[in-house]
């Protein structure tokens, strides 16, 4: 069976759990890409790149944030809430600035595009998204945009900024996903799995 865990913190977390499984150590040695191990493969992608190999079946299962999910519209099953990484998708703006509720239209940078934008049309207000992948608390400060939809975890990097959040738009955490075939012809495997993690991980 493989599964697709995203790099860094959460896969470390996720390679901990199987740890405590099986009783033997799981790690990816130095910078390589794939693990094999206790009929396992574990596959190292970015963040962002979890949901396409499980949705591709180049992974039957996945490791993924809520925020990734929705933000991709992935075709995935969702199997678990590991409660891993939580943090909140929310708006965010220049601190006691909320001059943007009375725009008829808002210009929001983001790099969760369909998030910020699903979130404001709902709300029946017009929005220009500006897709940024990076620094986006720079956006207000420089006129770029009214406010930013981001993830935030402690809210510290928006106070060094001169930002506060201004609405929280969801609450995300890493999601266990599978791959819809994968479900179907590797049923038991998967849900043998997904009990261990359970027993183990105590979600």
């Amino acid at each position: 069976m493989t599964i697709a865990l995203p790099k860094g913190r959460i896969a470390e977390d996720v390679l901990a759990i199987f740890k405590k499984i099986f009783n033997e150590d799981f790690e990816f040695e130095n910078r390589k890409l794939i693990l094999k191990k206790a009929g396992f493969t574990f596959l190292n992608v970015r963040n962002w790149d979890v949901a396409t190999y499980v949705q591709k079946q180049a992974a039957d299962i996945g490791v993924v944030g809520y925020d990734v999910i929705t933000e991709l519209n992935a075709n995935v099953l969702e199997l678990m809430d590991l409660e891993l990484g939580k943090c909140r998708v929310s708006v965010a703006g220049i601190k006691g600035d909320d001059s943007y509720k009375q725009k008829t239209q808002i210009k929001v940078a983001s790099k969760l595009a369909n998030i910020a934008k699903n979130y404001f049309n709902k709300k029946g207000i017009p929005v220009e998204v500006i897709k940024l992948n990076g620094s986006i608390e720079l956006a207000p400060l420089v006129g770029l945009s009214d406010v930013i939809v981001d993830i935030v975890e402690t809210g510290n990097t928006l106070k060094e900024n001169g930002l506060e959040e201004k609405e929280v738009i969801m609450h995300s955490s890493a999601r266990l996903i599978a791959n819809k075939n994968s479900f179907s012809t590797k049923k038991k495997k998967i849900l043998d799995i997904v009990e261990k993690i359970g027993q183990v991980h105590g979600a």
